[in-house]
C-alpha cells in the first residue's frame, strides 16, 4: 500500500535530451516529473541524453515531485546502458525507472535484479527504487496479473495508448480519444483490465497520454472516463494540461468533506462512547463498515493532494 501514498495525479513527460525543458520541469506543479530517454529521444541522442537526466537528477530542485525516468524497453540496444549509467550516476536522487511496453513478468524480473545488483555495489538502499510498467501492446495486457506481483518494487501500471493502438491494429490515428465509428469507449476493457490487475496488488493505475496537447477539452474529457473507473492519475505531455489533471484526479471538495465526515462518524458509532453500534446515520445516510471503505479511498486521495476539510464532525448527544 505504499505506492498509494505518492501522489500520480499528473506525470509530466520531459525529453532528456532538452535541457532546456528539465530545467522548466522543475518549477511546474506535476505530482510527478518522468525523464524520458526513450520515445521522447532521438537514438543518436541517447548518450547524451543519459548525462542530461543524470545532472538533472543531481543537481535539480524537484522537491515535492516524485522523480522518474523512462529508460528504453528491453527490445533494444539501450536499456542497459539506460539502467546503468542512471542508477550509478544519480541513484540517490531517483525514486523510479518506467519500463516501457513490458510484455511478461520476466522484463520486470530483469529489471528488479538488475537494480538490486547496482543498489548493493553502490551502498544504495536495496529496494529504495520502485518500478513502473508500462502496457502498450496484447502481450501485456494478457500477462498483467503476473507483470504486477514480478517484484515488490511494482508502483504503477501504467496505460501506454498509442502503441497499444499500433499493436492491435485499432483503426485511428488520434490516441487517447474516443472513436467515432465505435459506439462506446474502445478503451473501457483495456483501462478495467489494468486498473484490476493494478488493485489486486495494491498499486497505482496511471492512464497514458492524450496527444493533442491544444484539446483541452477532449483532454478534460478523456482524463475524467479513467478518473470515473478509479485510476490515479494520466500522463501529460504539455504543462497546460497539469492544471486539469490535477483537479480531475483529486475529491470535489464536497465529497471530500463528506468522506473525512463519514470516518469520523463511524469511527464515533463504533466505539464504547457511540454505543459499539455497526451501522448509524449520517444526516439522511445509512453508514457501515462498506460506507468506511469508500470514504477511505476518497479521504486518501484528498489528502494525498494535500486538501484540507472545510466541515467539522460533531459526535450527537
Amino acid at each position: 500500500m505504499a505506492a498509494l501514498g505518492r501522489p500520480r495525479r499528473s506525470c509530466l513527460a520531459v525529453p532528456g535530451s532538452s535541457v532546456k525543458m528539465l530545467g522548466k520541469a522543475q518549477g511546474l506543479p506535476a505530482d510527478q516529473v518522468f525523464l524520458d530517454l526513450e520515445d521522447a529521444v532521438a537514438a543518436l541522442a541517447k548518450p547524451d541524453a543519459r548525462k542530461n537526466v543524470v545532472a538533472a537528477l543531481n543537481d535539480g530542485d524537484w522537491a515535492g515531485k516524485t522523480r522518474a525516468v523512462r529508460v528504453n524497453d528491453l527490445t533494444t540496444p539501450w536499456t542497459y546502458r539506460d539502467v546503468i549509467e542512471v542508477v550509478e550516476g544519480a541513484g540517490a536522487n531517483l525514486d523510479c525507472i518506467i519500463l516501457p511496453k513490458v510484455q511478461s513478468a520476466a522484463h520486470v524480473e530483469w529489471l528488479d535484479l538488475t537494480l538490486t545488483q547496482i543498489e548493493r555495489a553502490i551502498g544504495l538502499p536495496v529496494g529504495g527504487i520502485g518500478i513502473e510498467a508500462q502496457i502498450e501492446n496484447a502481450a501485456g495486457l494478457v500477462n498483467v496479473d503476473a507483470i504486477a506481483a514480478a517484484s515488490r518494487r511494482m508502483e504503477t501500471i501504467i496505460f501506454g495508448p498509442a502503441d497499444f493502438m499500433a499493436s492491435i491494429n485499432m483503426r485511428s490515428l488520434t490516441v487517447g480519444a474516443l472513436i467515432p465509428d465505435y459506439p462506446g469507449d474502445p478503451y473501457h476493457y483495456i483501462l478495467m483490465r489494468l486498473l484490476m490487475a493494478a488493485r489486486m496488488h495494491d498499486l497505482q493505475a496511471i492512464d497514458g497520454p492524450f496527444l493533442q496537447i491544444r484539446d483541452l477539452d477532449g483532454f478534460h474529457a478523456a482524463a475524467r472516463r479513467s478518473a470515473a473507473l478509479g485510476f490515479d492519475g494520466k500522463w501529460v505531455l504539455h504543462p497546460g494540461q497539469i492544471e486539469t489533471a490535477n483537479e480531475i484526479y483529486s475529491p470535489a471538495q464536497e465529497d471530500y468533506d463528506r468522506a473525512e465526515l463519514i470516518l469520523d462518524a463511524y469511527e464515533h458509532a463504533t466505539s464504547e462512547a457511540g454505543g459499539l453500534r455497526g451501522a448509524v446515520m449520517l444526516g439522511d445516510e445509512m453508514i457501515d463498515e462498506a460506507s468506511r471503505k469508500m470514504a477511505l479511498v476518497v479521504s486518501a486521495k484528498g489528502r494525498a493532494a494535500g486538501m484540507k476539510r472545510t466541515t467539522a464532525f460533531t459526535p450527537p448527544n
